[in-house]
């Protein structure tokens, strides 16, 4: 190939990524009450540890992973949060060398991306593409909001969940986690939040978030209380959980949140931003606009339980 051939740099650049990545890509068979299913997987850590998509292991009674080399061996899950689309596998047996988390927030749009991974039960399948955008919100299953989702146009299908987005130097920095239509896929970052969730699943199974209690919509704020504030948008709340946290602070529906623990608030996804392990039972502060005033309310945000 000729290396001042812009096409031979970039089928290079794939061809390594595959060569470098391929090998630490499990195919993952999942047994569940109601019947098989399968996905993809990529190996994080030395000691068998494994990457996957939580709805890809959601009830899962026995699992299965295999290699490109031909090696397979049983699994079992580790830890999985339904709210981020993450899960953490242990293989019983031996696993390939672990890849390279990298760092999602450096990407750019029209990045090349390889997408890795065995669907339609295709094993070992690779597609490339670029970074189309940056930043989506992806709803889970579980009712929350995955923010900060990258999108690309590399080809996706059945299967491909849980398995790698890699940039061009083989990193993985995104789990394949959807597809939202033709020529359309999405990822979940791996960034700092979710290598902090990655950490809690490997050490305690589960990952804990802080709960307020409250819905709400985002809303342009009239311009003397934009004035006031220093923002030209906040989140008025819709609902109020009876006995939650906010209830027992005495927030009221109507109100438009301005401040949470001293950050700006202008949706839903900024409040739930905030609401993380060490939020849980710790005092913080809301300022809301109240009938044409500002009013600061003490909130004690407890643990989210999703049962």
């Amino acid at each position: 190939m000729n290396d001042r051939d812009p096409l031979d740099a970039y089928s290079r650049t794939v061809i390594g990524v595959a060569e470098l990545v391929l090998p630490s890509v499990a195919s993952v068979a999942v047994e569940t009450r109601r019947g098989a299913g399968a996905g993809s997987a990529s190996v994080i850590g030395g000691d068998g540890l494994l990457l996957t998509s939580a709805h890809v292991v959601a009830g899962a009674q026995s699992l299965e992973v295999a290699f490109s080399d031909g090696s397979s061996s049983d699994a079992h899950v580790v830890g999985a949060d339904a709210l981020s689309d993450l899960a953490v596998l242990r293989a019983e047996g031996s696993t390939p060398a672990p890849l390279t988390l990298g760092d999602a927030a450096e990407l750019r749009v029209g990045q090349l991306v390889v997408a890795l991974g065995n669907p339609l039960g295709l094993a070992g399948s690779v597609t490339a593409g670029i970074v189309s955008a940056l930043g989506r919100s992806l709803p889970t299953s579980a009712g929350r909001v995955i923010d900060e989702v990258i999108q690309t146009d590399a080809a996706l299908n059945p299967g491909n969940s849980g398995g790698v987005l890699a940039d061009g130097s083989g990193a993985v920095v995104g789990v394949n986690t959807a597809v939202a239509g033709v020529g359309l896929g999405l990822a979940v970052p791996i960034n700092s939040t979710t290598r902090e969730i990655i950490d809690s699943l490997i050490a305690f199974g589960r990952v804990r978030r802080a709960w307020l209690g409250i819905a709400g919509v985002q809303i342009q704020l009239p311009a003397e209380v934009a004035a006031k504030v220093g923002a030209a948008k906040g989140m008025q709340v819709a609902t109020v959980v009876a006995d939650s946290p906010a209830a027992l602070a005495g927030i009221r529906r109507g109100d438009i949140v301005i401040s949470l623990d001293g950050k700006k608030i202008v949706s839903a996804t900024a409040v739930q931003r905030l609401m993380v392990e060490n939020a849980i039972d710790r005092l913080i502060e809301m300022t809301v606009w109240r009938n044409g005033a500002l009013v600061d309310v003490i909130l004690q945000p407890t643990e989210l339980s999703l049962h």
